[in-house]
Formats: C-alpha cells, structure tokens, sequence
C-alpha cells in the first residue's frame, strides 16, 4: 500500500470524525430543547461520544450493504435545528438512505418537512409536567433504571427520579449507594458526576437530587411529606409478586400506580413491552414487566408466529449467574443452586416458556422451557428450537428476523447480528430485548432453531423504562413509518 493511499484513508476518517464531533451537540441539543430520540438502525446515538457515531454509521451496512454516509445524515441533523420539531423517535439512518434514494435535488430540509409534517412546527404533545418516579430497592436492576432515568434530561424528559427507598445498612450507607452507582463491574463508571448530599440525605447525579429514603416497608412512607405526588413506584426488590403484597404501595400517600421488575402472580398483568403493552389499560394500579428472559424471546416468538404459525417448541435458557446464588457452596433452599456459581454451570428451572402464554395466548401449551445457569456476570442467550407450521429456509427466516428488526413494531425489541465473531460480552449494553444471531440460525423444512443473545440486566431495564413512559403517559410518534 503506497503511503498516498494511506494518507488518504487517514484524511477520509479525520473529515467524518470532525463530522461526527459536530453532530454531537446538535442531536444533544435536539434531545434537550425537542425532546428528540435518535437512532440509527435501532442504535441509540443519545448521549453517546465520537466513535460511537462513527460505529453506529459503519453498522448500517448489516442492513443496507453499506456504511451509511455521515456527510449526508450531518446535513440532515443540521436542517432539523430549524424545524421546530415537536418530541418523536427519528431512525437517522433510514432517513438518511430514504432522502439519498428519492434523490431529485430535494434538500435536506424540503424532504424532513415532508416526512416529518405531522410534528414539524407543532407544539408540545407529552405531559407538561414531569411524572414522578420512585425506585424500591436499589440493586441490580434498580441501579440501572436510576442511569436510565438520569440520562433522560431535556424537554423529552417527562419522568423525573425523586427518590430510592432501601434499608438502611451499617456504616456510610449513602456513600455506599453512590459507589455502587458511580462504578459497575459490567456495565461500567456513570456517565456523569455524582455527589452525595449528607445534609439532604441523597445523592446529586447529573444534577439530577434524589432523595434516599430508609424504609421498613411498602406501606409505612409517606412520600407526600417529601413533595413526591402521583408517583410511579418501581419495585425492584422481587419481595412482593401477587397483587395483595403490591397493593401495599398504594397505602402510602403520594403513590399512584406500581411496576414490578419480576413475573406477577396470579392475575397480574405481565407486560412485555412492545407486544402486549396495549393491554395496559388507565386504571390498572399494577403492573408487571414480566423476566428478562420473556421479554428477550416473546417479540422473536410473536414475529415467527405471525409469519409461520408455531406447532410447538422447547426454549432452552443459558443464562448468566445471578446474585440468588451462591459464590462458593453453601446451603440454599432451591436444587443445584447452592453450588459454587462462578464455578459451575447449573441446571435450573425457567417460568419463561409458561410466562409466554401471558402475553401471546396463541402459544398457551406449546412450549416448554430450562435454564442452565453459567459462570459469566452479565449477557444470556435464550435457543428456541421450534416446529413451524410452514417451511422455511435459513436464508428467508434471517431475512424475515432482519427486516423485524427495521419494523417500527419491534425495532425496539428486536436486534438483528449477522457477525460470525460477536460473543455474550460483545452485547453488555445492548439496549434491545434481544438480538437475533443470524450465523447459528438452523432450519431444516419446518424444524428451526434460532439463538437469540439478551442482555439480561441493561436490555430488560430499557424494556421497563418503556413501559413506566407508557404508564406516565408519554408516547412518542416514530419517523419514518
């Protein structure tokens, strides 16, 4: 390779990295004064840095064949600036790809005036006040959602983090909270500044105050004495799964509805955002967000279903450990889980195949489901060994899960890999309910196998922040259709 060449490549990647540089503070500004979602393919590119927009463009061509040019979608996010554009969720890549195929000298800002007239120039459509959010316990899950929720400021930002309620530990307990938000073994350091407010008694993220409240049960807070009204209430704890125990938060003054991060029992309605999410009805007080894992495979099994029709099938689970069980062998009240975790892969048990009739009734019966537990902290894979009712090809079933994928109905579930080298740790972060790995997908006549990755902590935590925007009543309209 001659050293012109070289210069060259070297020259073409500093004009789009300077590109990207200036596209940050545009779509920041987007997302804080419009309330403005961006995405590229799926992929968020909200509070991202250089190189992720560069990445987010490079993967583009998993979909159309070819990187996806940021000289044209910089000139697209340039004209969005003087649209007035009202709070939507806006795929910049097909937009993009959409403009440059209607070609015809249209301008960037003559085709979004176009494709985007129904919230070009119009007013505000969500809540004019920001609903109050409470998270119930602060572990895993809870510790996410607070990075979801704190991240989520600007005039699109219409669910506001009041308060944690924990129970009070030994020693520095709020100093304690805040390094377990500040640093994540998986998921990494906050993006931001926290800082803890001992006078106050909680902890300042991003600017963000949130009251840490100690409490001795559901029932016992009064939240209204703290100025938190009509509140959401995110219980994360898992104590409380049937509707008698989840009822208690109701009892304390200043609640209004409650979401559980865990399958309900008994009558609850078990949510898997974006596929039953339009059972939630006004005034249901409970809600749940169903498991991880249902969420990971319901959206792919609701896709195949629709096009094939499923006879029957097995999910097989191979899930990363989790804080139930133990670090070396102790006891434990459940089989096998007593056993070393980082150690051992464990046969377990899964609702998830029998949690899937709740959300899809057509599937009631069909399957069957297991769980192996493995020595890896975070990311899961669901197998879905199915029987369809008409034939396929592997060729026409990734095809059919690609073009999910770009579907408005489930591109925010759906993901689609068509990498032969990506591995668990490759989708820490993965901000979808699942994603479909294209190179294993097996089918032979009416009998597929499709393996599906999810990560199992971040991706179901974006799947319950949709669905408690959906309980606040915040619903964003979506371009390009």
């Amino acid at each position: 390779m001659s050293n012109v060449h070289e210069d060259q490549l070297l020259q073409a990647y500093i004009q789009r990295q300077e590109l990207a540089e200036q596209m940050l503070p545009m779509i920041g500004r987007l997302y804080r004064n419009n309330g403005i979602l961006m995405r590229i393919y799926g992929r968020a590119i909200n509070n991202v840095t250089t190189v992720d927009i560069l990445k987010t463009h490079r993967f583009a061509r998993q979909y159309t064949g070819e990187e996806l040019s940021i000289q044209h979608s910089f000139q697209l996010v340039e004209a969005m600036e003087a649209l007035q554009l009202a709070p939507a969720k806006l795929d910049l890549g097909r937009l993009t790809n959409q403009w440059r195929a209607e070609g015809n000298g249209v301008s960037a800002a003559d085709f979004l005036r176009k494709e985007l007239a129904p919230i070009v120039g119009q007013p505000e459509t969500l809540l004019k006040e920001p609903r109050d959010i409470v998270l119930y316990g602060f572990g895993r899950i809870g510790r996410l959602l607070a990075r979801l929720l704190i991240e989520r400021t600007g005039k699109g930002n219409k669910m506001r983090l009041r308060a944690i309620v924990v129970r009070k530990g030994k020693g520095n307990d709020l100093e304690k909270r805040a390094a377990l938000l500040r640093r994540d073994s998986v998921h990494g350091p906050f993006n931001g500044s926290i800082v803890v407010d001992n006078e106050n008694c909680g902890i300042v993220a991003n600017g963000v105050f949130i009251k840490v409240i100690y409490g001795d049960g559901p029932d016992k807070i009064d939240y209204t004495s703290m100025g938190i009204n009509n509140a959401i209430v995110i219980d994360n704890t898992g104590s409380w799964r049937d509707e008698a125990g989840l009822s208690l938060h109701l009892q304390s003054p200043g609640v209004s509805r409650v979401l559980l991060t865990a399958p309900g029992k008994g009558s609850l309605k078990n949510i898997v955002y974006g596929i039953n999410s339009g059972d939630v009805a006004d005034d249901d007080k409970i809600v749940t967000a169903a498991s991880c894992t249902t969420n990971a495979i319901v959206p792919v099994l609701k896709a195949i279903s629709d096009k094939f029709g499923v006879e029957h099938g097995h999910v097989e689970t191979v899930h990363s450990f989790t804080n139930d069980q133990n670090l070396i062998d102790n006891y434990h009240k459940a089989e096998r889980r007593g056993r070393s975790a980082p150690l051992n892969m464990v046969i377990t048990e899964t609702g998830a195949a029998k949690a899937v009739a709740k959300a899809l009734p057509e599937l009631a019966g069909k399957l069957t489901g297991n769980a192996i537990r493995v020595p890896t902290p975070n990311v899961s894979m669901a197998i879905l060994n199915l029987t369809l009712g008409a034939e396929t090809t592997k060729e026409e079933l990734n095809a059919y899960m690609r073009g999910c994928a770009l579907s408005p109905e489930f591109q925010e579930q759906i993901d689609y890999s068509n990498s032969t080298e990506i591995v668990s740790s490759d989708l820490v972060g993965s901000r979808h309910a699942g994603v479909v790995d294209a190179p294993a997908t097996i089918a032979n006549g009416r009998n597929v196998v499709l393996y599906v990755w999810y990560d199992n902590e971040f991706g179901y935590s974006c799947q319950v922040v949709r669905l408690a925007q959906q309980m606040a009543g915040i619903q964003f309209a979506s371009f390009p259709a």
